[in-house]
């Protein structure tokens, strides 16, 4: 394994206060960093791409824009200028910190510290230099700072209030950070120590506190249960072969999706009676096999409730290329076309035809009941965040779970607030050919209605039971109302599962 130089910042009480001080005096803030770049700039660095934010930040006499330069492009910056921008930690702190190093007349940043945030939140992370600054490939134990799938799960997650909460492969902490805001006690686990230092300097720059534990997966947590846990795992299906880098944040030396599907099959046992657990995966589709079987079988037996959204499709190629690339590596070597040729090579001994990525939702039930299986793709565009939606309807399925047909049809129904109907017709026809009614939120879903269920949704406001409703329908249409109450059925329960009906 290549592993990286240069040790993670160092957690100094002391001198982490300082920083911070000096930090949040510069307005080293999302909103300051946004300010200072703008939208080309900005827009450009979220492609990887540098010139425009080095154009911009060289020709800014500011300590926000000496720190984008410092710790975002990896740029080597004036001693002076650092030490105006870092007034109160000084250059001599930076480095007993650990978090740049002397070079020439100037100093350069050992590791990437850059402000996030949420809607509610602002936050320092650092983790290790990305490929941008270093403009070099990541070594194997390189520690990944706030990226794409971070971002991603951190939207996905719902977030009710919890007793205990577990970030399953930490990292350098983002998503424990998130956690604190509705979690009493967070542990956070990773079997990397160079990210659980990273982690250790994260919580103490942001002034929270986490219990950081070594180890594999599940292993360092026998007997402990939580209420919500979350985890961007190792889920790259990576070949085992020599010549292709094995990154310690996204490889997990498994074949195939082994480490999603075990993690699937095992993590029930951590879960607290209603609790939640929320992570990211990969599965392979082989032949023309459909991805809910594959998927459906990690499930079973496990009895949790699970909600997975296919959330993307790509076929061994596209796969291949989006992680070779990953690390550094760049499509005109010799290392990138040999790491290419190894996954086309591994897939193609399993039948691999595709390759899934999307948002996988467990729940132990809280009552002894039958757990539910919802699989379901959603490949445009979602809320943001989606952790609202994730946990409503996490509570509507548990609901329907728990009640029959006759507690469905007693509840007057109404239509969820970002609800719309839409109508398509033949030019002068009398009655739509077409009636949508859609998701403004969400998942976004738009369901197709008959006559007998867009009748049964304009009165859903909260007054009329369902079976009223029902019962009046079918006199209006002269059906009977036992065969449109057994038609409709199916159909609420899609609407309440979705979030477009609600009590």
């Amino acid at each position: 394994m290549t592993t990286s130089t240069t040790a993670p910042p160092r957690a100094d009480s002391e001198l982490v206060g300082r920083l911070r001080a000096d930090l949040r005096s510069a307005g080293y803030t999302v909103d300051g960093v946004s300010a200072l770049l703008g939208p080309l700039a900005g827009a450009a660095l979220d492609r990887e791409q540098t010139l425009p934010a080095q154009r911009v930040t060289a020709d800014a006499d500011s300590p926000v824009g000496t720190l984008v330069r410092l710790f975002t492009l990896g740029d080597a910056v004036d001693e002076a200028e650092a030490g105006a921008a870092l007034p109160t930690l000084g250059v001599t702190g930076a480095l007993d910190l650990g978090l740049v190093t002397l070079q020439g007349p100037g100093v350069v940043a050992t590791c990437d510290l850059r402000p996030y945030g949420d809607e509610q939140h602002e936050w320092w992370v650092a983790s290790d230099l990305s490929e941008l600054a270093t403009r070099q490939p990541l070594r194997e134990d390189h520690v990944l700072g706030i990226g794409g799938a971070s971002t991603t799960l951190a939207s996905w997650t719902p977030r009710p209030q919890v007793d205990r909460a577990l970030d399953l492969g930490t990292g350098c902490g983002v998503q424990a950070l998130h956690l604190g805001a509705h979690a009493r006690h967070i542990t956070a686990t990773d079997i990397s120590e160079r990210a659980l230092a990273y982690a250790r300097f994260n919580a103490l720059l942001n002034e929270v506190e986490w219990e950081l534990r070594a180890g594999s997966m599940l292993e360092p947590l026998v007997g402990e249960r939580f209420g919500l846990i979350v985890s961007n795992p190792p889920f790259v299906i990576t070949p085992r072969r020599a010549g292709v880098p094995l990154f310690e944040y996204r490889d997990g030396g498994a074949s195939g999706d082994t480490i999603v599907a075990d993690l699937v099959r095992s993590i029930g046992e951590h879960l607290e009676p209603g609790g939640i657990a929320q992570f990211l995966g990969n599965w392979e589709i082989v032949g023309d096999a459909d991805w809910r079987d594959r998927v459906r079988g990690w499930v079973a037996g496990t009895g949790l409730d699970a909600w997975v959204v296919q959330r993307e499709l790509q076929d061994p190629a596209q796969y291949a290329e989006t992680w070779a690339r990953d690390g550094g590596h760049h499509s005109a070597t010799a290392e990138f076309a040999s790491m290419y040729a190894a996954w086309l090579d591994d897939f193609a001994s399993r039948g691999v035809t595709a390759i899934g990525f999307g948002v996988i939702t467990l729940q132990r039930p809280a009552s002894d009941r039958e757990p539910f299986v919802c699989l379901e793709e959603a490949t445009g565009r979602v809320a943001a965040p989606m952790g609202p939606a994730v946990l409503e309807g996490l509570r509507a399925r548990t609901w329907l779970a728990e009640h029959s047909d006759d507690d469905l049809l007693a509840v007057a129904w109404r239509c969820a607030p970002d609800v719309t109907e839409e109508r398509h017709g033949r030019p002068g026809a009398d009655d739509p050919s077409v009636i949508l009614l859609r998701q403004g939120g969400g998942l976004g879903r738009t369901v197709r209605l008959d006559t007998a269920m867009a009748a049964f949704a304009s009165v859903c406001d909260g007054d009329l039971t369902a079976g009223q409703a029902l019962t009046a329908i079918a006199s209006l249409l002269d059906v009977p109302a036992d065969e449109l109450r057994a038609s409709a059925l199916p159909v609420i329960r899609e609407l309440v599962a979705g979030g477009l009906l609600v009590r």
